[in-house]
């Protein structure tokens, strides 16, 4: 009986330690930032971090201030949100895919909170999105922007956003923050032709949505 009864909380004790919260390690980053992921490693000049929620993203290591032990438990993540159903009205600050956009928002110097309005605007979380238009995934990419970034399979989520930011961050760089909005949405040819923000009502909504979610409006 004592046997048993031994096995039996030794079966019990191992479920809980399998379905305990796991504690990890928070990457303090040189903009201040911190992230909470399961690990990292160094590989040549780059930092590879596992996140949370499954996945690697690398970064350069120069990106990193130092790595601190994470004694917070955390739960394993929930699945992302239902690719059906109507535009969710979720908070910015906790979104499927979070570290991912962190991560490679950082590495490539963009603000991760316009990225995560863009994805909701884009395709609310859907990874599997398609358009009449033909772009596809969470940053809704065409397919010249998937070719042009090496995108193998665009409804891979990391492919997606690391190629979305890419892309984002390049019109950035070259018309601002509004523009580029504007230019992701209906073009960068469009913005230079009008030289500002077509008089499209979809661009126009499109960028003052994405401003206002993002708390740049």
């Amino acid at each position: 009986m004592t046997s048993r009864w031994s096995i039996a909380a030794l079966a019990v004790a191992f479920a809980v330690l399998i379905a305990a919260p796991a504690a990890g390690e928070i990457i303090v980053l040189s903009s201040g930032r911190t992230l909470s992921v399961k690990g990292h490693r160094f590989e040549g000049d780059t930092i590879v971090l596992t996140l949370r929620t499954g996945g690697e993203v690398t970064c350069d290591k120069t990106i990193v201030e130092k790595v601190l032990p994470d004694e917070v438990p955390y739960p394993e993540p929930r699945a992302a949100a239902e690719e059906d159903g109507e535009e969710s009205s979720q908070n910015l600050e906790s979104t499927p895919y979070g570290e991912i956009i962190a991560a490679v928002s950082e590495a490539h110097g963009v603000d991760p909170m316009l990225v995560k309005a863009l994805i909701q605007v884009e395709s609310n979380y859907k990874p599997r999105a398609r358009s009449p238009r033909g772009a596809m995934g969470l940053m809704q990419l065409m397919p010249s922007t998937a070719r042009e970034y090496k995108v193998r399979n665009p409804f891979d989520p990391k492919a997606n956003i690391e190629a979305g930011i890419k892309h984002l961050k390049g019109l950035i760089d070259r018309f601002g923050v509004e523009l580029a909005l504007a230019a992701y949405n209906a073009g960068e040819g469009a913005v230079v032709k009008f030289n500002g923000v077509p008089p499209y009502r979809e661009t126009r909504n499109y960028v003052s949505k994405i401003l206002s979610l993002a708390g740049l409006k």
